[in-house]
């Protein structure tokens, strides 16, 4: 697998890269590392282990209780919930170490293993370089009364999961029908139970998980089931989690897909009206729609760019002290109740901004006007020199300038891959293609491997 973690954890096929083996010393290593740091000092260690329904997690959570047990640490394994359930647990348990095994909106045969640090938070880079350099290491093994034990939780932990999300809206959703689409994932139970805990009339589809439907033809990667559900039960607003249920897309009552940028949207102007939008900012990467920017300036909200990836974003969060960010995807974070995306939280938030304000959520997702969005992959070419050839450089400067402050282009070398991402924004769909068209041209014959 080469380097061990990527940007979102350990992530693969799983019982092939992500194995038993794999996350049983991951989890001897990270208990080492944390050891090593200080975080265990003067007190027995514990952690938080959950997964999501997929049926490779049921030996892959095992292994990771085992490796966490045998190096001392007790283990609260906690089964099926969300990752931002094991990210509010890990702080409200004051753990000292959180593990999630998840593969998110990836199909059913991946799986990932996810570490989180005391508060919830997301390991360090350093640490999990540090957890791959010490895997397999010769170590004194603990003995006897020593060892850590493992519990397993009986549905407190998701019911205080759940208290905890009804606790962050302050306006009953009692008259308004929402239809929820759990993806079979890790919300199955939850999602479902908040809402109606918050006063919601709710409508389910895809909560039932076998271990094998995660993520299959439903959830938020795959709207259209939910899109037919919320016009066939007359429902006021549907809401698409992914697997993990990290991720939340709407749909509004025509069925009409409302993403993570209108989304954001709408809760950076109501939290702007409630006075908690922490220096008026709303943070969101480069792919973000121009209309977003656009949107956001009319309201009088800044907005900080970043690289695209959930950890860019929580980074910028951090580093500012900004309490709303996410992506297109709809990974939004709302840094007064999560530490991480999570999908729950953001459907009764967005709910609880319709209730507030009696309004459609059509009308309040119109603030943002999307700008026809144009991406073209062109592959085989040297992503290394997309930043530095001259006419190509040239070429994209001419097409910014054609467009003005009316559209966008963007250039994205695949981090991996011999492939550059052309992405243009115009006011007609035609102009974005036509533009794309071009540029593309110019990245193949000036890039051309």
């Amino acid at each position: 697998m080469g380097r061990l973690f990527g940007t979102d954890g350990v992530r693969g096929l799983a019982n092939r890269d992500v194995t038993a083996e794999v996350a049983l010393d991951l989890s001897v290593a990270a208990a080492h590392v944390l050891g090593a740091e200080g975080v265990f000092a003067g007190h027995r260690p514990r952690a938080v282990v959950g997964r999501d329904p997929r049926a490779s997690g049921e030996f892959l959570s095992a292994a990771v209780a085992a490796g966490l047990a045998s190096a001392g640490v007790d283990v609260i394994n906690v089964g099926v919930l969300p990752t931002p359930a094991v990210a509010f647990l890990t702080a409200s348990l004051d753990v000292d170490l959180g593990v999630v095994l998840s593969a998110s909106h990836n199909p059913m045969p991946d799986n990932g293993i996810k570490f989180l640090a005391r508060g919830g938070l997301k390991l360090d880079d350093e640490l999990e370089i540090a957890i791959e350099q010490r895997l397999r290491e010769p170590w004194d093994r603990p003995v006897g009364a020593d060892v850590g034990r493992i519990r397993i939780d009986t549905g407190v932990a998701g019911d205080s999961y759940v208290a905890h999300l009804v606790s962050t809206v302050d306006v009953s959703l009692a008259g308004l029908r929402i239809a929820v689409d759990c993806a079979n994932g890790a919300a199955s139970e939850v999602g479902p139970a908040a809402l109606r805990a918050a006063g919601a009339d709710v409508v389910v589809i895809n909560a039932s998980p076998d271990g094998r439907n995660i993520n299959e033809q439903c959830g938020s990667t795959h709207p259209e089931q939910l899109q037919a559900a919320v016009v066939a039960s007359g429902a006021d607003l549907g809401v698409a989690f992914d697997g993990d249920a990290d991720r939340c897309l709407a749909v509004d009552h025509l069925g009409a897909l409302v993403d993570g940028d209108q989304i954001m949207g709408v809760l950076a102007v109501a939290m702007r009206d409630r006075g908690v939008l922490a220096h008026d900012t709303l943070v969101a990467t480069v792919m973000s729609n121009l209309g977003l920017r656009l949107a956001m300036q009319a309201e009088g909200i800044h907005m900080v760019e970043t690289g695209v990836g959930d950890r860019y974003v929580l980074e910028a969060m951090r580093a500012g002290a900004y309490s709303l960010g996410g992506e297109q995807s709809g990974h939004v974070i709302l840094a007064d109740h999560a530490t991480t995306g999570d999908g729950v939280l953001t459907a009764l938030q967005l709910a609880a901004r319709v209730a507030g304000t009696g309004q459609k959520l059509d009308q309040l997702a119109g603030v943002v006007q999307r700008l026809p969005q144009i991406l073209v992959n062109v592959s085989g070419v040297d992503r290394s020199r997309a930043g530095t050839d001259p006419v190509l450089a040239e070429a994209v400067a001419a097409a910014q300038a054609a467009l003005g402050d009316a559209g966008r282009v963007l250039l994205r070398p695949s981090g991996t891959e011999p492939l550059v991402r052309v992405m243009v924004e115009a006011a007609s769909q035609v102009d974005a293609e036509r533009i794309a068209g071009q540029l593309a041209d110019v990245v193949r014959a000036r890039l051309a491997l």
